[in-house]
């Protein structure tokens, strides 16, 4: 085998084969023998079919397939003979292939690109230093207790935050619109799903009440005979209801599984869940600063072929997400370029850390994919099962230790930035991951 390399623009590489022509024929011959003694021809037992009669129906067919064979075989030893790390499948274009000559072929790749990772030390890290305080507890258990509340009819005259029932008809120009009319129409105040301007006119109004709201449909609004228009809803108040909490008692204990329905040990084990949180949010936002700077300061030479299967990966991703929609075909193909930047940026973090991974020699630590599977499991009602479950499976395992390594990659990078840390309360932290 003779090989040639042509470095072409940027990391595009050509390589010429050559291989010499008894080995293509003589593979040709032994795949036309192992048919002659399969191939069923009129005229022939079985296994007595010359050769001669097998190369005249299925030569080139055969000649073919070896030469596939040959070109996937012969790449593959001339990258490793030549030292060419490939991103990406090559594109095979066969130049010489007749018989009792020799097979030439050209295969065109990219390859990955050479990687420095550089100016660590300008990186620049804001440290969020957070403590869970006692109104911060206070505000969760409120929080629990509106997911678990109930709404109450009550005869008085609508607020903000209550749930109303009206009929409304909506008219433009004096003439009824299409979808401007609902009946016994549920609407819960203060959750913008209405257009700006409908809830406002609706509070201090009590049950019987009917009233007109006038209102302007935004310019982006979805239907396109509304647009900017002016309109004006009749509307009639039929019911007003208000959010009615559940008692912080040992019955609200018992919904969250505390059985002897003690307060304290539901405060506990709330502080616990909103302690994992919380770090797991720290983490992530010191994770991102580190992966922006790396990125910043190290820009990366990206192979297409890479950020081509990351695009692919991210739109199959995508498509899950519409689940029985995309199953049955009702959705147009996404195009690439609605990925491609977050494609590329994926792309460029797997090449950096990679390299840091490479640099710092950093091995898997056992204890950080304990501690992480534990810190997972916390969250079920049985977490032994859950940790049981993780490290009985081959493939979740790998994950987590593929986790655990990123993690520690970028733990090495935050020693070598310039960090510094800043005090932030529970909620400024949290409402900025909401």
């Amino acid at each position: 085998m003779q090989v040639s390399v042509e470095a072409k623009e940027g990391l595009e590489r050509r390589l010429t084969i050559t291989v010499p022509a008894d080995t293509i024929d003589s593979a040709v011959k032994a795949r036309l023998q192992q048919l002659a003694k399969t191939q069923r021809i009129n005229g022939f037992r079985p296994g007595k079919v010359p050769v001669s009669v097998i190369q005249k129906r299925f030569g080139k067919a055969v000649r073919q397939e070896i030469a596939v064979e040959v070109m996937q075989r012969n790449f593959y030893e001339a990258v490793v003979q030549e030292k060419i790390n490939p991103a990406g499948a090559p594109a095979f274009e066969l130049n010489k292939d007749e018989d009792g000559q020799d097979l030439e072929f050209v295969a065109s790749f990219e390859v990955y690109p050479e990687i420095e990772v550089n100016d660590l030390e300008k990186i620049e890290i804001e440290k969020p230093v957070v403590e869970i305080k006692d109104e911060d507890l206070a505000n969760m258990m409120e929080t629990l207790r509106k997911q678990h509340a109930s709404w109450k009819e009550v005869e008085r005259a609508a607020k903000e935050d209550d749930k109303v029932t009206i009929d409304f008809v909506g008219s433009v120009d004096g003439e009824e619109f299409e979808g401007g009319k609902a009946e016994d129409f549920a609407l819960e105040m203060g959750k913008g799903r209405m257009i700006p301007g409908f809830e406002e006119p609706i509070v201090g109004k009590k049950v019987g009440d009917e009233f007109t709201i006038d209102v302007t449909f935004p310019e982006e609004y979805h239907a396109e005979k509304l647009k900017g228009k002016d309109a004006q809803f009749a509307v009639t108040l039929k019911k007003v209801e208000e959010l009615e909490l559940p008692e912080l008692d040992s019955e609200f204990a018992k919904l969250f599984g505390v059985e002897d329905g003690d307060l304290d040990k539901l405060r506990e084990e709330v502080k616990r869940n909103m302690q994992r949180e919380l770090d797991q949010n720290l983490k992530n936002q010191v994770k991102e600063q580190v992966i922006s700077g790396l990125i910043e300061n190290n820009p990366v030479d990206l192979p297409k072929a890479l950020v081509k299967q990351e695009i692919d990966a991210l739109r199959q991703q995508s498509m899950q997400r519409f689940g029985q929609q995309a199953a049955q075909g009702n959705m147009p193909e996404l195009p690439d370029d609605l990925f491609e930047e977050n494609a590329r940026r994926r792309v460029s973090i797997g090449l950096l850390l990679g390299q840091v991974i490479n640099n710092e020699e950093l091995k898997v630590d056992p204890a950080r994919v304990d501690a992480m599977i534990e810190t997972s499991a916390s969250a079920y009602e049985d977490p032994e099962e859950v940790i049981n479950y993780y490290k009985s499976n081959k493939e979740l395992l790998q994950q987590m230790e593929n986790l655990a390594l990123e993690d520690q990659a970028i733990d090495a990078i935050a020693a070598k930035a310039v960090v510094t840390e800043v005090n932030k309360e529970f909620e400024e932290i949290m409402n900025k991951q909401a």
